[in-house]
């Protein structure tokens, strides 16, 4: 009897309790992936946005200045020449319209180098597909070395001239296809005033005449047109870690006076090759530049193409070597530092000839480097780099663009 009452009220209980739920059950053990919730749970009371390091908020703010066109007043770096040292300079810049911009800018360097410079750009023409540039200047460059024509000048041969120019142009660049087919085509007026160089070095009327260099002392009124038709599929020609650019350019200039009427045609390649997730990049460049006087008229020697300098063979002055064909091929290993800086190990080679057929692969000159460059995502607005000539001559290059 004792013992049914004692199952009766077992039972009864049971029922009363009801089965353990398993929430009870994980309440009383928690799981793996219980512990795991609590523990992220217990990290979002603590996350904070992250905070820029001083070194980021600089670099952040040079990105602004520089690159982004945050600044209607800015810093301007490019030189009236190539060969005129540490450039400083400024501008201000306005917006016309929505994209349209008005950019008045002057720049001066160590060796007197002087530029001013008033340019309308209108990137966004024709939905998107064309830019137009539209310049008006002036510029003085009054130390330009000058070693003689031909491939096989001596390096102390050095002499100096002058040269100012006024100049205004308009360039309009057109994408059809948005990607890959590039046009491009434009108009110049100009006049090159030569004159006694000054520096150091002897100026080049004292070792050359009218008759044994042409376009000595001359001030010629050119008309200058030109056309290219290329693809091109790189983000950009400011700076670039992919893609490629393959084109042809035809120059013509008119001299008023029918004296050093010429025309001009380039041939340029460059190639992109990205290695790592673009970690590494190996960058080509070739350009080959072939120039043909008029009838009777002559390529003046200011207006050769010209291999030396901060874009050709970076180990040679500037201008180093001229004649009327040029060829040049350079190599780069380009390093990702971080979003702001690469390093590059290049490898320049080329050379000048008076006839296009010269242009093999027999007597080059060459020279090696390292650089750093600083650079948006568009744009290369600091290059130093430091390289070395078969010459034996060590150049440190500064340029505020893109190697190529």
């Amino acid at each position: 009897m004792h013992i049914s009452r004692l199952v009766k009220a077992s039972i009864a209980l049971a029922i009363v309790a009801g089965p353990v739920s398993p929430v009870a059950a994980q309440q009383r053990e928690p799981t793996r992936a219980g512990v795991i919730e609590q523990a992220q749970a217990a990290k979002v009371k603590d996350l904070r946005p992250p905070v820029p390091t001083g070194g980021e908020r600089f670099m952040n703010k040079v990105e602004d200045i520089l690159v982004s066109g945050g600044l209607k007043w800015h810093p301007y770096f490019e030189s009236a020449y190539s060969g005129a040292g540490f450039t400083l300079g400024g501008g201000y810049m306005d917006y016309v319209s929505a994209f349209n911009t008005l950019d008045g800018h002057a720049s001066y360097s160590i060796a007197g180098y002087k530029r001013a410079e008033v340019v309308f750009s209108a990137p966004r023409l024709f939905e998107r597909r064309a830019s137009l540039a539209v310049v008006g200047g002036w510029r003085e460059a009054p130390q330009v070395g000058f070693w003689g024509v031909g491939p096989d000048t001596v390096e102390t041969a050095r002499t100096n001239y002058l040269f100012q120019q006024p100049y205004g142009s308009a360039t309009l660049d057109v994408r059809p296809t948005r990607r890959y087919l590039y046009l491009r085509g434009g108009v110049e007026v100009s006049k090159w005033k030569q004159e006694p160089g000054r520096g150091m070095f002897p100026s080049v009327e004292t070792v050359y005449t009218p008759a044994t260099l042409p376009g000595l002392g001359a001030s010629p009124r050119y008309l200058h047109t030109h056309g290219t038709v290329g693809f091109d599929w790189r983000e950009s020609s400011g700076y670039a870690r992919r893609g490629g650019f393959y084109g042809v350019t035809l120059h013509d200039y008119k001299d008023n006076d029918d004296r050093f009427g010429f025309r001009q045609l380039d041939y340029e390649v460059i190639q992109h090759l990205p290695i790592l997730r673009e970690t590494w990049v190996i960058s080509l460049h070739g350009l080959a530049q072939l120039s043909r006087p008029k009838s009777d008229q002559d390529v003046p020697f200011f207006m050769m193409p010209a291999l030396g300098g901060g874009s050709t063979l970076r180990g040679f002055t500037s201008w180093r070597f001229r004649d009327q064909n040029t060829l040049l091929l350079q190599a780069e290993w380009r390093i990702m530092v971080n979003r702001f800086m690469d390093t590059a190990f290049f490898y320049d080679t080329g050379k000048v000839a008076p006839r296009a057929s010269d242009l093999d692969l027999k007597d080059l000159k060459h020279n090696y480097g390292f650089g750093v460059r600083f650079h948006g995502p568009f744009t290369t607005p600091l290059r130093i780099e430091l390289a070395r000539s078969d010459e034996n001559s060590l150049q440190i290059v500064f340029a505020s663009s893109a190697s190529f």
